[in-house]
């Protein structure tokens, strides 16, 4: 008989991040989702998008069924959960998640405490651990118990995860569960810590929960100290922000796009993806909102240090790599999985890591020019790297590709990656000449090739009848990509066409309350730009560019509106996906979605007076002679 499923709503799921990882906690205390000790590593809680045989964690109020929290909020500024249970006797539960602070020398650890609010309650602790996405089953060793903290082992392969707690010893139940109840009254607190240790060294020390929770509160206080933005969404921005700092892994400055792998986008469907490693683009757009949201050029450095060391020779850059900087993606199925809701497949790797996505050049650019004016020093060996993938893109600008959204049918001239091609060149133009000759032949001919682009993109990806850019060259569908055009400085946001672009998007791409589709699909996979059967929800991050390209072209109003639903599409503690659903409102795809949130900050930060906001500036004089659509 199979084994139970439990698999929490997508928009109920809360992270538990420190930059090392991140554990997702539902409504009922249950971690369903943890990879050690790193975000790409394998599972050891697969449950979410498999059985409970594969792996979770409940804590709770002991009870013969998981029973939700009445309330939770993180505390502010901070990914550090709280959840509590009002018990219909009158007592109180709370149960408080966090991966504490860490250092490059630090396990990976996540500490929960419970505490008795109210009058008396029984804490249950249910652990299964499931290493390699449940393909292996932890071996447990007996509990130890030190200075009245009980510590059990639980071994696999070349790993040792240590659970300790200073409540009632966990028992070894059947199947390889441990289990734990411990009484409670109004006052009393347990901790429970689970720390993974590299092999052959020494044992983990138990750690301290309230000087860990304490340490950790105040490396908060200091990364949200840093945000200068002071507008009507700065508790939304705060909150954003504090989810992109858990996708900035400290060891490396390596960023994720996501720590979640094969959450569906149709429930049901195919559009299943694993988003646990770095892609360029996704991190160098997460760079530039970190730029304009405040001082966070350390993590900026950290990264361009992650870039130009896992990039080495532009000529063999690929489009996304894991934290380490290897390129190991093949992409496979793990068969014995389930699926979310039974969403197959589920896949670790990504098919897409070899694809040509030519708009990644222009986005790693834009970033490394933003952060050098932002004040970040100049470096000799980022400069070679932005000069040698402004050669990639001279020899390859003229080649179809699969785009932004990593298409996996025929490869196609898309005018977004045209309209990054010329950013590419545009913007390694616009920091070399910080340093060089402004007049040297080398940015003379990356002057001219701009140019060359620019006209090109005007020519072919602009249709008169439309009054619209359109997604590729020759074709007549739109594309939610194209809402980026005022904001990269390809055109001025008062130029027709871009205005015409932005409405076409919103009559054709738009649902009634405001949801932007990244472009239309149908059932039959072949009439699917991107070979995929079945359709998708509203994508997030499309629907905050619309709100930030209203608000350019000087529609405050309509951004405004748009802005308060996009809000309300948020999870009670601030959470975005991928994708919502626009009949439901339900969360799909992976989750939290660095992608969705950087939108969001943009998009707040984009509200702002125009002599606040520095905005991307078209930095060659390319469109001053191309012709307006009348």
């Amino acid at each position: 008989m199979p084994a139970p499923l439990h698999q929490p709503p997508l928009i109920d799921l809360a992270p538990v991040g420190n930059g090392r990882s991140t554990a997702l906690v539902d409504r009922t205390g249950s971690i369903p989702w943890l990879c050690l000790p790193e975000p790409d590593s394998p599972s050891v809680f697969a449950s979410l998008v498999g059985s409970r045989r594969h792996g979770s964690w409940s804590l709770g109020p002991a009870s013969p069924k998981p029973v939700p929290a009445t309330r939770r909020a993180y505390r502010a500024g901070s990914l550090v959960l709280d959840q509590v249970w009002e018990m219909p006797d009158g007592s109180a539960l709370q149960i408080t998640d966090f991966m504490p602070a860490t250092t490059d020398d630090r396990p990976a650890q996540v500490i929960r405490t419970a505490t008795c609010l109210r009058g008396q309650v029984t804490v249950s602790s249910r652990i299964l651990i499931a290493p390699d996405y449940g393909r292996t089953v932890a071996r447990l060793g007996a509990t130890i118990g030190t200075g009245g903290v009980h510590r059990l082992a639980a071994e696999y392969q070349d790993a040792t995860l240590w659970l300790d707690s200073d409540g009632t010893p966990h028992r070894i139940a059947r199947g390889g569960t441990a289990a734990a109840d411990t009484a409670l009254v109004a006052g009393q607190q347990v901790t429970y810590a689970l720390s993974w240790q590299q092999p052959d060294e020494p044992a983990v020390a138990v750690p301290d929960g309230k000087a860990a929770l304490a340490e950790t509160l105040r490396e908060w206080d200091g990364w949200t100290s840093r945000c200068t933005y002071t507008g009507p969404y700065r508790d939304a921005v705060l909150s954003s922000l504090a989810i992109l700092a858990s996708l900035i892994h400290s060891p490396t400055g390596g960023i994720i796009a996501a720590p979640t792998t094969s959450l569906p986008e149709e429930i049901g469907g195919e559009r299943n993806y694993c988003y646990r490693y770095t892609w360029l683009r996704d991190s160098a757009l997460i760079v530039r909102e970190l730029l304009r949201a405040g001082h966070y050029l350390p993590e900026v450095r950290a990264w361009r240090r992650w870039l130009v060391d896992t990039i080495g020779d532009p000529a063999t850059v690929k489009i996304m790599y894991r934290l380490d900087g290897t390129t190991d993606l093949t992409e496979t199925t793990l068969d014995h999985l389930p699926g979310y809701q039974g969403s197959l497949p589920v896949r670790i790797g990504n098919g897409a890591a070899d694809q040509l996505q030519l708009d990644v050049f222009g986005y790693v650019a834009d970033a490394l020019l933003t952060a050098e004016e932002a004040g970040l020093e100049p470096d000799p060996a980022a400069d070679a790297l932005l000069l040698g993938l402004a050669e990639v893109v001279a020899a390859n600008w003229h080649r179809p590709d699969r785009g932004i959204w990593e298409i996996r049918g025929p490869e196609r001239h898309f005018t977004s990656s045209k309209v990054l091609a010329w950013v590419a060149l545009d913007r390694t133009v616009a920091l070399l000449e910080r340093r060089s000759d402004a007049d040297s032949p080398a940015l003379a001919r990356l002057r001219e090739l701009a140019a060359r682009i620019h006209a090109d993109v005007l020519a072919n990806g602009y249709d008169r009848e439309k009054n619209s850019f359109v997604q590729y060259y020759g074709g007549q569908e739109l594309d939610a990509s194209l809402l980026l055009l005022p904001l990269l400085g390809f055109l001025p946001a008062d130029d027709k066409r871009v205005i015409g672009t932005i409405e076409a998007v919103q009559r054709d791409l738009a649902t009634y309350d405001g949801l932007v589709l990244r472009y239309r699909t149908h059932q039959d996979a072949s009439a699917n730009v991107d070979g995929l059967r079945g359709h998708e929800g509203a994508f997030v991050a499309c629907s905050f560019w619309l709100v930030s390209a209203l608000d350019l072209i000087g529609r405050s109003d309509e951004a405004t509106e748009r802005m308060d639903v996009l809000l309300d599409l948020r999870s009670d503690v601030g959470v975005l996906a991928e994708e919502v659903d626009p009949a439901t409102r339900q969360h799909l795809g992976n989750t939290p979605l660095g992608l969705s949130h950087l939108a969001l900050v943009n998009a707040a930060l984009t509200r702002r007076s125009r002599d606040v906001v520095t905005l991307p500036q078209q930095r060659l004089n390319t469109s001053s002679t191309a012709p307006c659509a009348r």
